[in-house]
């Protein structure tokens, strides 16, 4: 089996995702209350630090196949 690329992004989608499920389970439970039209702009702000980090996961990882960092200086005498 292929080996795949951890996704840190979608490994965040998903944490949001199941923390507004068990909000709204434990609403539906009676063990905790609050309006119910909070859950969807927390879930707003869970989705846009997901494609934030999916966008710095994805600058790290072509950062790093570039082959380092852009400002060191490269020794061509040894070739």
């Amino acid at each position: 089996m292929r080996r795949h690329e951890f996704e840190p992004g979608k490994l965040v989608v998903g944490l949001v995702l199941l923390g507004g499920c068990f909000a709204y389970l434990a609403m539906a439970h009676g063990s905790w209350r609050f309006p119910s039209y909070a859950v969807l702009p927390a879930l707003g702000v869970g989705f846009c630090v997901a494609g934030l980090v999916s966008s710095l996961a994805f600058a790290v990882r072509r950062h790093r196949t570039r082959g380092g960092d852009a400002a060191e200086p490269v020794d061509r005498s040894l070739r």
